[in-house]
């Protein structure tokens, strides 16, 4: 499994992956990649407005969606979020104040959705402490990593923003209403894990929340939180 680490600049880029992959139609990499989440720039509530107003297929085949979260969840919340959707890849997240943490994407492996979100968490802790071994000593990059380890290393860690799953289309509209779930994208039908980039509207972006009604840079002058 490959991870694709990007700092959060409340877009990320797409991931190559390498191994098979039964749903992946393309080579990663492919410039035809399909993108799922707000552009940046884009008003909050005009994302939220295009993704709720794609028409439910016909086509019963399911299809890849990028479930977001209204907030940061656990893995048992975020299991619960997702109902009877198959999640495939977890976005993960450390949620600090004001401060630019690494936006992780973490293909799941084969096993219930809670243990296989547990077990996300702490491949994107390890991925954290490696983060601060390469980052300059004493810089805040490092200062950073190394808290975002000490978080991500704890199995209840609330550091889930959203979920990429395999969801029939009639299951769509009830997916959008399960309690924790601020917004479903739906990709078309066409599209494989391989050719997927997601990049998904953060819990603290939108009118009335932290980082306002506009997708843009995550701020990066708070605090970086004690490890000790």
């Amino acid at each position: 499994m490959l991870l694709v680490v990007v700092l959060v600049t409340a877009w990320a880029a797409g991931l190559q992956r390498s191994g098979p992959d039964p749903t992946a139609g393309a080579p990663a990499g492919s410039t035809d990649a399909v993108r799922l989440g707000p552009e940046p720039g884009e008003d909050v509530g005009a994302y939220l407005a295009r993704i709720a107003a794609v028409p439910a297929p016909g086509d019963p085949t399911p299809r890849l969606a990028l479930v977001q979260f209204d907030a940061t969840l656990t893995p048992q919340a975020a299991a619960s979020a997702v109902g009877n959707a198959t999640p495939l890849r977890a976005v993960v997240r450390v949620p600090f104040p004001r401060v630019q943490t690494a936006l992780r994407e973490i293909d799941l492996q084969p096993a219930p959705p809670e243990a296989a979100l547990r077990a996300a968490l702490t491949t994107a802790a390890g991925q954290a402490a490696q983060d601060a071994t390469v980052a300059a000593p004493g810089s805040r990059r490092s200062a950073v990593a190394t808290a975002e380890a000490a978080v991500l290393g704890r199995p209840d860690c609330g550091c889930l923003v959203a979920v990429v799953v395999r969801v029939a289309p009639a299951d769509v509209a009830a997916l959008r209403a399960r309690p924790g779930v601020r917004a479903v994208q739906v990709a078309p039908p066409d599209a494989t894990r391989n050719r997927l980039a997601v990049s998904p509207l953060l819990p603290e972006q939108g009118p009335g929340r932290a980082d306002g009604p506009v997708v843009g840079p995550v701020p990066d002058d708070g605090p970086v939180p004690p490890t000790g």
